[in-house]
């Protein structure tokens, strides 16, 4: 937005910036996560972690899906394909081994079956958790290993595995196609990689 003071015209502070982007978590913080879930036997909320960071879905997508979507009989898929709700464009995903057995033993000790939503609500009106209900417990998460909650949110989930492939690729062609972007520029944006390459460089040069 901008606004005019007399005949000088002022650009907004936050034109062109991503204002309040949630940190992805690093390796070795997915780890502690994912071995606190499994001490306190969270059954639900491990898989609701693995298939997030897997997925790299946006919440939305992700608490829509039903156990069909992922699964058929006791046999969950190696790959699921989604059809987003803000683009209505398809997107696949790989689900990992460690991801498809944390999701077996969820089924199987909630007693899903293939039309139920793979992570229900508690509320008696909804069927499936919401988003805030989400971001709380992404919040929950990173509270359980001394991370500062404010730093983090649900897109932490979704920029998680995007984030360490590109670090590990340099492919953004290949980030964007799994988290399911129509522009490359978009993907450049969502990752915040322009401003980190340069720093790495930076640090890297002495002068």
């Amino acid at each position: 937005m901008e606004s005019f003071l007399g005949n000088h015209k002022t650009q907004s502070w936050n034109k062109g910036k991503l204002v309040g982007q949630k940190a992805p978590l690093k390796l070795k913080e997915i780890w502690a996560i994912r071995i606190r879930l499994e001490l306190s036997q969270c059954t639900r909320d491990l898989a609701l972690f693995n298939l997030a960071l897997d997925s790299k879905l946006r919440g939305c997508d992700l608490l829509k899906l039903k156990v069909r979507d992922i699964s058929h009989g006791d046999r969950i898929y190696t790959r699921a394909i989604v059809m987003q709700q803000k683009t209505s464009r398809p997107v696949q995903f790989e689900i990992t081994e460690q991801t498809r057995n944390s999701i077996a033993r969820w089924i199987d000790h909630a007693h899903l079956s293939s039309d139920s939503y793979l992570f229900s609500s508690r509320i008696h009106d909804s069927l499936h958790l919401s988003t805030r209900q989400y971001a709380r417990i992404v919040h929950k998460w990173v509270k359980l290993i001394g991370l500062d909650p404010s730093n983090y949110g649900t897109h932490t989930m979704r920029r998680t595995k995007a984030s360490l492939i590109y670090r590990r690729t340099k492919n953004l062609r290949a980030v964007q196609l799994l988290l399911g972007h129509t522009k490359l520029e978009s993907t450049v944006r969502y990752l915040g990689i322009e401003v980190d390459d340069a720093l790495e460089i930076a640090e890297q040069t002495e002068v």
